[in-house]
């Protein structure tokens, strides 16, 4: 089996199983302000377990990644989501993995619009923020309180992904 991870177009679809694509969905857009305001509704679901759990709001600062890039580790949150969105415009990689026995399977690599995010739901296998190009701002939205929120696996063998074409 190749090492090297295809890079696909984020849909909701092809992402569904890991969490929300955000982006403005006109199916969910109403009119506030007195119309001057267009709301793009429930675009995605933080989650938070735990006693004392909580809701927070961040700002990351990413760094470009270098090409190619070799995949050696995923992460993922047991007691909450994390939503990652773009504010500074610029595309940026997803890499995210199913579940295989407390491991992430393959990776699956996507490619994020400078005006999409994504929501991982919470024990999503994912790898850690991937900018492109420059530094790049993201509005994160995850968990805090006690407990131990963060469990990483690192690969034997990386898998790699080629330069994005962008």
């Amino acid at each position: 089996m190749s090492k090297y991870l295809e890079i696909q177009s984020l849909t909701k679809s092809a992402f569904a199983s890991f969490g929300d694509v955000i982006e403005a969905d006109p199916a969910s857009m109403r009119y506030i302000n007195g119309g001057n305001t267009e709301r793009f509704h429930a675009l995605a679901a933080p989650e938070a377990a735990g006693e004392g759990a909580r809701v927070i709001i961040n700002l990351f600062r990413g760094q470009p990644r270098s090409f190619p890039y070799e995949v050696g580790m995923m992460e993922r949150h047991p007691f909450g989501s994390q939503s990652f969105s773009p504010i500074s415009g610029r595309p940026f990689l997803v890499v995210v993995s199913e579940d295989e026995g407390g491991r992430p399977a393959r990776p699956q690599a996507f490619l994020a619009r400078g005006d999409q995010g994504v929501n991982y739901r919470r024990n999503v296998w994912h790898h850690p923020l991937m900018a492109l190009g420059e530094p790049s701002d993201f509005l994160v939205v995850d968990r805090d309180g006690p407990g131990n929120n963060l469990e990483e696996f690192f690969f034997d063998d990386p898998f790699i992904i080629k330069e994005p074409g962008l």
